[in-house]
Formats: structure tokens, C-alpha cells, sequence
């Protein structure tokens, strides 16, 4: 589960979509290294993975999915190695800019931002396990799940092994 200094979006509910912190409240949970990953995103809103939600989910013995940014997954990789990065991206930077018009949920300065940063992180993409194009959100859906079965499977069959 990850926090957020934003707003609570219509809909959005607290503990489901988010822990919806404030700025000091975020700031001293990374002061208290609470976050695994945390970022401030080009909104001025900040981002993080709460350490604590991870480790209940893997001591549930369940997998963890985040959702990151490129310099999130770059920490979570470097603090678990073992980690899996998949880069998922739009089908062009024209298709982007229509998603985010069409949501309608940032001004049009800060989709002007996020679009340039869409271009810098799309550059680290190679450094990425894999990558998946959402041109079609049922069938990325439907790759990034073979993706995950198949690292998963093979994971359990070198365990096996061992």
C-alpha cells in the first residue's frame, strides 16, 4: 500500500487507494525510514511504499505488486535485488497525452510535465526485466499475468531444485 500528500480523489478511499498522509506526516516516516521507495512526483505531491505494508504481505507468504515510477523501482531493486521490474508504457507519447486530458484529473501544466517525464523515464526502460505496451488495457493486463505466472513458476521451480 503506498501513501500519498495528495488529495483524496473522488471515489479514493483512505487505507484502500491510500494512506493519504500530510507533508510533515510523510516527511517523518521517511525520516523514520518508513518508506521502501519514496518520491515527489512532478505534481510537488509525494510519493512512497510504505516498508511495513511490504513485509505483511510477504510474511502472509504472499507476492507484492507495486505500481512504481522509474526511480522507485531503481531503489526497490537496489534494496531487493530479487525484485522483478517491468516497464509498462503507453503505445506513444500521443496516446498519453490523450489518457491524461481524458481523465481530467491534473491541470494542463502538470500534464505538460508528466508528458516530459514519460520521455526521460521511457529512456530507462532498457534497464528494465521486461516491458509491456498498454495499447489495449485487457491484453497488457493479460501479458503483465503471464509475465508474473511465468517468473513466478520459475522461480518455484528453482526452489524445488535446491
Amino acid at each position: 500500500m503506498s501513501a500519498t500528500t495528495r488529495p483524496k480523489r473522488e471515489g479514493e478511499e483512505e487505507g484502500r487507494d491510500y494512506y493519504f498522509l500530510d507533508e510533515a506526516e510523510f516527511l517523518a516516516r521517511v525520516g523514520r525510514g518508513e518508506f521502501l521507495e519514496h518520491v515527489e512526483y512532478v505534481s510537488g505531491h509525494r510519493y512512497g511504499t510504505l516498508r511495513s505494508e511490504v513485509e505483511r504481505i510477504l510474511h502472509h507468504g504472499r507476492n507484492c505488486i507495486l505500481e512504481l515510477e522509474t526511480q522507485g523501482a531503481r531503489r526497490v531493486k537496489s534494496d531487493l535485488p530479487e525484485s522483478i521490474t517491468i516497464f509498462v508504457e503507453a503505445p506513444s507519447y500521443e496516446e498519453l497525452d490523450r489518457r491524461l486530458r481524458a481523465r481530467a484529473t491534473e491541470s494542463t501544466g502538470e500534464i505538460e510535465e508528466r508528458l516530459e517525464l514519460a520521455r526521460r523515464q521511457t529512456a530507462e526502460a532498457p534497464n528494465f526485466d521486461y516491458r509491456v505496451v498498454n495499447a489495449d488495457l485487457e491484453s497488457a493486463v493479460a501479458e503483465l499475468a503471464r509475465l508474473i505466472e511465468g517468473v513466478l513458476a520459475a522461480r518455484s521451480e528453482t526452489s524445488a531444485r535446491s
